[in-house]
């Protein structure tokens, strides 16, 4: 078994052509050497990623996806600029290398960085935790303890007091998302109407610490040590990343979180092995997030809420581009299923608060 991402053939119509690729690396990033090799890593389904290899070097690329996307999804620069600010003081960031706009080079922007190589854990924990719950545990709790160890960082000290608009972030994310998710809508999928409105009743306030929050922090986005699967050598996927409320950015990671418990559906669409034995539930890494903050978490039911939302309308949005035919990913076919899953959840979860 082997539990460390390989990459392989780009998918049909996910091909680089590499003759202006070549030039700029070998510009960029010095000392490459011998013949340069593209594969692409077959997991994601956002942002398209690459292994670029120059002999025994490593690089990962970062594209937009071919056909229509959101308007202000897929932006390279904000990824890059990221990575940047937090190279020297989050070090779990793959360390960037190189970005450009020029759109010669591969007809979009796109940005490169060294290759954190590791264990990803995708349905199943490796060998090395999967019959351990105290290691499984001991994993919840680290992730747990290095998504904060990124909401504690002084956004303003590494120069990111512009990176985004924590004024208003609640409201910009309820009302954002329920436009995204109404111009994606296709007709076999839920309307969530009534829990876009639960969301907008019950907004909270602004959170008065606004931090550097990941927006999509869930266990198959880090990276495990291969020699110590239960420590976290990297995070990865920063597309989303902004300034902002550390408790929405919470909530969102929650919403892949399936546990024992959950409705069948949401067990038939889980892709992470939250509900292995040894592993903490909601509630506790609630609790857990709780205690490291030092603050005390009585919202916690509209932040998961809006995190399953959220979920749902990102699923949307790819099964958007499969149903209108422009990706031929087959993995995208199955998106709707997943929205119908977190609509339920989220039902339920309204269902069953006191908010």
């Amino acid at each position: 078994m082997n539990d460390i991402d390989q990459p392989t053939t780009p998918r049909n119509g996910e091909a680089i052509h590499a003759t202006g690729i070549e030039a700029f690396l070998r510009d960029s990033i010095p000392g490459l050497q011998g013949e340069m090799v593209i594969r692409q890593f077959p997991g994601g389904h956002s942002n398209l990623t690459y292994l670029v290899t120059f002999g025994d070097r490593e690089l990962v690329l970062r594209r937009p996806p071919f056909g229509t996307k959101a308007k202000t999804a897929h932006d390279m620069s904000r990824e890059y600029r990221i990575l940047s600010a937090l190279k020297d003081t989050y070090p779990y960031c793959p360390a960037p290398l190189a970005y450009t706009e020029d759109t010669d080079v591969l007809g979009c922007s796109f940005y490169v960085m060294e290759r954190i190589r590791g264990i990803i854990v995708r349905h199943e924990f490796p060998p090395g935790l999967a019959n351990s719950p105290e290691k499984i545990a001991g994993l919840c709790r680290k992730l747990v303890q290095v998504h904060h160890q990124l909401h504690a960082i002084d956004y303003r000290q590494v120069g990111l007091e512009n990176f985004g608009k924590p004024a208003g972030y609640v409201q910009r994310q309820v009302v954002g998302w329920s436009k995204r998710y109404r111009a994606a809508r296709t007709p076999d999928a839920p309307d969530f109407e009534d829990i876009m409105a639960w969301l907008e009743e019950k907004m909270p306030p602004d959170f008065p610490k606004p931090a550097i929050i990941h927006n999509d922090f869930k266990l198959d986005n880090v990276v495990l040590d291969k020699d110590n699967p239960g420590n976290i050598i990297g995070v990865l996927d920063w597309e989303m990343a902004t300034v902002g409320d550390p408790l929405m950015d919470l909530g969102s990671s929650l919403a892949y979180w399936v546990q024992k418990g959950d409705p069948p559906e949401m067990q038939a669409v889980r892709f992470m092995p939250s509900d292995s034995q040894g592993a903490l539930n909601r509630d506790e890494l609630v609790g857990l997030y709780a205690d490291l903050a030092g603050w005390t978490i009585d919202n916690y039911d509209f932040y998961y809420c809006f995190g399953l939302f959220r979920l749902a309308a990102i699923a949307q949005q790819i099964y958007y581009r499969f149903y209108h035919g422009q990706t031929k990913d087959k993995r995208f076919g199955t998106m709707i299923l997943g929205v119908c899953a977190l609509e339920k959840a989220a039902r339920i979860k309204i269902e069953q608060s006191e908010l």
